[in-house]
């Protein structure tokens, strides 16, 4: 029996799971509906104002196309949770807990390389060397802009630096004006972001496990099917 002096402890609600982190490439997202609304503006127009065979061509090209689309678009991404990495590549979802990752590495794509040497490609996450080239050149006109910065300050007279003023900066816009800006080029942060999570998850043991791999035959099978159909229209002529 339930006393004043020792109250029944009220039950804490359960912790809430900490949701997965998203990586996909916004390019392939915007690229992947510009693709589908062109295939099809001119599948279906073919489809109901050709006539005979060239609406069966139509039919079975949207078949092929749709499919094919999404998947090296709009499907590929991945998911890092506290347990486990799962890549959702065109025709495969990789289910890797981080204890199997050997590393991640980058070079003309980015890979995860498991510890048993097997490598799988991250589709959601290409490397792009105009975007490296792009952060450099900022860096560089960064570190431009704060040395002639500097150099201004050494040489102006007192009562003329107007860097504390109201928090303005130099007349070179300086350092300052590009403290915001990023030190990696976006793909090059979400895999820091994946070494990150890897370095402080690897070792515990939620995050030990096989891998899975799973062949995503809802992509394949209607690809496949366009394919037989169009192949055969193709072959009669």
């Amino acid at each position: 029996m339930t006393t004043p002096d020792h109250p029944t402890p009220t039950p804490q609600p359960p912790v809430p799971a900490a949701k997965d982190r998203i990586y996909r490439s916004p390019m392939a997202l915007v690229a992947g509906v510009l693709l589908l609304v062109i295939v099809g503006w001119l599948g279906f127009d073919a489809l109901f104002r050709g006539h005979g065979r060239t609406q069966w061509l139509a039919l079975a090209g949207m078949i092929l196309l749709f499919p094919l689309v999404i998947a090296f678009t709009l499907r590929p991404a991945v998911f890092a949770g506290d347990d486990r990495l799962r890549i959702r590549n065109p025709f495969r979802v990789i289910s890797v807990p981080w204890g199997e990752i050997a590393t991640l590495r980058s070079s003309f794509s980015n890979e995860v390389v498991a510890k048993s040497g097997t490598k799988y490609q991250l589709w959601a996450i290409p490397v792009s060397l105009r975007a490296r080239k792009k952060v450099e050149r900022r860096q560089a006109r960064a570190a431009s802009d704060a040395a002639r910065g500097g150099r201004s300050q050494r040489v102006r007279p007192v009562g003329m630096n107007l860097g504390g003023i109201g928090g303005l900066g130099g007349f070179g816009g300086g350092a300052d004006a590009d403290a915001g800006s990023p030190a990696r080029a976006d793909m090059d942060q979400a895999m820091a972001d994946l070494r990150e999570i890897h370095e402080r998850r690897g070792e515990a043991e939620a995050a030990q496990g096989e891998i899975s791999v799973r062949w995503a035959y809802e992509v394949a099978g209607p690809a496949l099917a366009g394919a037989v159909v169009l192949a055969i229209l193709l072959a009669r002529g």
